[in-house]
């Protein structure tokens, strides 16, 4: 079997897992679900979380018992370092969201190798919708192929990002922004960026594998680019999962918001 066929069956294989999630999480979804409270109280998690994560994590796990596993709602195991390949995961993204009623929220799931994402899906049961992309293919949602923004008539600059980040910006480029509002899920938020929606996005420091890993590939494929505020792609599965400031776009986006980020709003 070819690499590429292998990462097409971690495809089929994180797509079934991630609608099951779905399923799993969206028979929760308005239930109003126990929630505790983790990261000093800062952070929710829901019973709906831990049931989507048992179902991946039994499914996967069970299918690829080589492959290593990240989870945000799975205690962490070093020996993951030590693996190639992996899943990486997030039970659900927008956990806030989808307590209070909002169906901005997905099952993220990636299967990385060498530290860079092959197979990525999202899978927003709320929302009827469905992201995916493998290594060397294209990026589609719903099965329809999607590509990045190619900018607009006007020359805005339309983007997700924190409102003191753009007040930060100088103001003939803050005239070029148009700043739509929050999105309370991460992953989503890049899909968004994914499939034109929006231009680009930029993403606050402390964003975790789990959030980004499959929705990167998936702005990748869709002809866009996920980055540190070098311009360097992100690298997956270190010992520290957690991320600095990064942008995400369209090419242009990524080029005009760069400088602009690094240089102040940072």
């Amino acid at each position: 079997m070819s690499a590429a066929e292998h990462w097409q069956e971690d495809l089929d294989l994180i797509l079934h897992a991630a609608r099951q999630a779905g399923e799993v999480a969206h028979g929760f979804f308005g239930q109003a679900p126990e929630v505790w409270w983790k990261n000093e109280g800062r952070s929710p998690v829901s019973a709906a979380d831990f049931a989507a994560n048992d179902r991946l994590e039994s499914l996967l796990r069970k299918a690829r018992p080589d492959y290593g596993w990240l989870s945000e709602e799975t205690d962490d195991d070093v020996a993951r370092l030590s693996c190639e390949t992996l899943f990486v995961v997030d039970p659900i993204d927008g956990t806030r969201a989808f307590i209070n009623g909002d169906k901005t929220w997905c099952v993220s799931v990636a299967v990385v190798h060498r530290g860079q994402p092959v197979a990525g899906v999202l899978v927003a049961p709320a929302l009827n919708e469905e992201f995916s992309a493998v290594k060397d293919g294209p990026a589609l949602k719903n099965d329809d192929p999607i590509t990045v923004s190619v900018g607009h008539a006007d020359n805005k600059l339309v983007i997700a990002a924190d409102e003191g980040l753009v007040k930060k910006f100088d103001p003939a480029f803050r005239e070029m922004v148009h700043r739509v509002g929050h999105i309370p899920s991460l992953a989503y938020r890049l899909a968004m960026v994914a499939d034109g929606r929006i231009d680009g996005t930029i993403v606050k420091r402390n964003s975790h594998d789990w959030d980004l890993a499959a929705a990167d590939l998936i702005v990748e494929r869709a002809g866009g680019r996920l980055v540190d505020l070098d311009g360097r792609r992100l690298v997956y599965n270190r010992s520290d999962v957690r991320h600095e400031m990064l942008v995400a776009g369209a090419e242009g986006a990524v080029r005009d918001l760069l400088p602009k980020v690094a240089g102040g709003a940072g």
